[in-house]
């Protein structure tokens, strides 16, 4: 027990949510446990309900509590176009600091994706958590670095890469095969 809450005392960020705007997530993580799909559908409602409700002048945070992640919590979110990037984090942490979490995270999308878009969260969900997992992970921020990270990015493509090419003939042309014949087109531009 002690251990359990002692995990959740270091997690400094509960949960990361990106929807659109009309209350669709495209990026649901959550690093404090949830422990059913309806109560994680509720979270995302009812973060939804609380960020959208707001007018563009407010501040960027809201302070409260969320049931499943107990009192003192804070919503610290950006409205860019059509989506919303929430993060609901410890009331201790410096609400400029993970706003400027969120322009990183933005900026490392925008570089890998050329201009994202809700479209570019949907159709490559796996890279959207790559990118993720560079900056934060269990909780706890990796790296803030714009330059490390895009370098991360970087060589995780150069890697992925390396390992199409690597695969015998017969095996490249069976995949090639099955993506249609063009397999540029599912190259990552990383």
């Amino acid at each position: 027990l002690c251990s359990v809450s002692l995990v959740s005392f270091l997690q400094m960020i509960k949960g990361i949510i990106i929807v659109n705007n009309h209350g669709k997530p495209r990026l649901v993580k959550f690093y404090q446990s949830v422990t059913s799909e309806e109560k994680q559908q509720s979270v995302i409602r009812r973060v939804f309900q609380v960020v959208s409700q707001r007018p563009d002048s407010f501040c960027n945070y809201c302070e409260g509590s969320i049931e499943e992640w107990g009192e003192n919590i804070k919503l610290i979110y950006r409205h860019y176009a059509t989506l919303y990037f929430v993060f609901a984090v410890d009331a201790n942490e410096s609400d400029l600091g993970i706003l400027d979490l969120i322009q990183v995270f933005v900026e490392a999308l925008d570089k890998c994706f050329e201009n994202v878009c809700e479209l570019d969260l949907i159709f490559h969900s796996d890279r959207v958590h790559y990118i993720l997992d560079e900056i934060v992970m269990g909780g706890m921020v990796l790296e803030t670095n714009i330059v490390q990270i895009l370098q991360a990015i970087k060589d995780q493509g150069k890697m992925h890469s390396d390992s199409l090419t690597k695969l015998d003939p017969s095996a490249s042309s069976n995949i090639q095969q099955r993506l249609g014949g063009d397999t540029a087109k599912w190259q990552y531009n990383w």
